[in-house]
């Protein structure tokens, strides 16, 4: 068998550098002596890995001074209720949803229990191949906030541009894309994306709020779903999950030091998954790409083999060779291949070539 390599939707990849300072930090961290299994919430040494997972944050993304770096729990199924009670459960405005695809059509359901939320696009009856052109919203200048999930990973789907309107509150679910490629963070009142795609493992969800919008919560709401309650205790208002924090930090400082940036991690992975497409497109009546191609992502790669038992054939063959994570999600079975950061070209191509072997053996 070869070297495993991880193409998982989540949780994801990790860096080996990462991993390697993750195995000795769970021994015993140089600076404390201590487990990082076992040091305290409260601990200076934590204050300062917090401290830097937000510097480094800023610095990688250009998030500005009056936008808050907050780091959270509950992943984004807590956002999607946290963000309907803090800003339209007291507002007269109704709020607006896309439904782009299986994750993003949780989020309004939750929101339904706290106001008037209106779907204003749903590409279910294409089975979610798709994503909207800009004329095809109804945005309405009056919503109190428009969301989006950026990028789809059960089917592989990923907004090349931004929806909105000005004066409308932007928010956004970047969790499979966030620190994959540059972006603007002016654009939203918020991002939020939990970490078990590019940002660390699971545990903590990292929430960029900007304070003008923070500002706009109603009062009244339980203490810990009140986002002011997380800003005002700078994150640590109840135990966070240091472990997973840590490890965020540990990518944040490979992803500026080892990679070189945002940008230079969205050429490399253009390139993952150029490498990927064009094996799959080399035969488009074997191997069928769940997106238009206009819409595919770069994070998550969808596709169908002919046959459901081919496919079983594949993942077998495909953990064999050292390929793990292939699976696609059971919402729409078929197969998978996730690009996070952590993915290197030489696994992608590793795979690319091997589906090519595949498909000339099974045709």
């Amino acid at each position: 068998m070869n070297e495993p390599m991880n193409f998982s939707g989540g949780p994801g990849a990790l860096p080996a550098s990462v991993l390697r300072e993750t195995r000795d930090a769970i021994e015993a961290l140089p600076e404390t002596g201590l487990s990082v299994l076992g040091m305290s919430h409260r601990s200076e040494w934590f204050r300062s890995v917090l401290d830097e997972a937000e510097r480094n944050l800023r610095a990688l993304l250009g998030i500005p001074e009056h936008y808050h770096v907050l780091f959270m729990q509950g992943g984004s199924s807590l956002q999607f209720s946290m963000l309907p009670m803090n800003f339209l459960r007291a507002s007269r405005r109704h709020a607006e949803y896309i439904v782009s695809g299986y994750w993003s059509a949780k989020a309004p359901v939750e929101a339904r229990l706290e106001g008037d939320t209106r779907v204003i696009w749903d590409g279910r009856a294409d089975g979610y191949r798709r994503l909207p052109a800009a004329g095809e919203l109804p945005l309405s200048p009056e919503a109190a906030y428009l969301h989006y999930v950026s990028n789809e990973t059960v089917e592989g789907l990923e907004f090349a541009d931004t929806p909105g309107l000005p004066g409308v509150p932007l928010v956004c679910d970047m969790s499979s894309n966030l620190l994959a490629a540059p972006l603007d963070v002016e654009r939203y009142a918020m991002i939020y994306a939990h970490a078990q795609k590019n940002l660390g493992p699971a545990g903590v969800t990292v929430v960029i709020l900007r304070d003008e919008f923070a500002r706009r919560a109603t009062t009244g709401l339980p203490t810990l779903l009140d986002y002011r309650t997380h800003i005002d205790a700078r994150s640590v208002y109840n135990t966070p999950p240091v472990f997973a924090i840590y490890v965020l930090m540990l990518v944040t400082r490979w992803l500026r030091d080892e990679i070189g940036g945002v940008q230079a991690m969205a050429a490399i992975n253009q390139a993952k998954s150029d490498v990927l497409y064009r094996a799959l497109d080399a035969d488009p009546g074997f191997y069928r790409v769940h997106g238009a191609t206009s819409c595919r992502s770069t994070m998550n790669v969808a596709f169908r083999l002919p046959d459901p038992q081919m496919e079983t054939r594949l993942m077998e063959s495909a953990r064999r060779e050292g390929f793990h994570g292939l699976e696609g999600h059971r919402s729409i079975g078929g197969l998978r291949a996730s690009l996070y950061n952590a993915v290197t070209l030489e696994a992608v191509t590793a795979l690319a070539e091997w589906l090519g072997e595949f498909r000339r053996r099974e045709a």
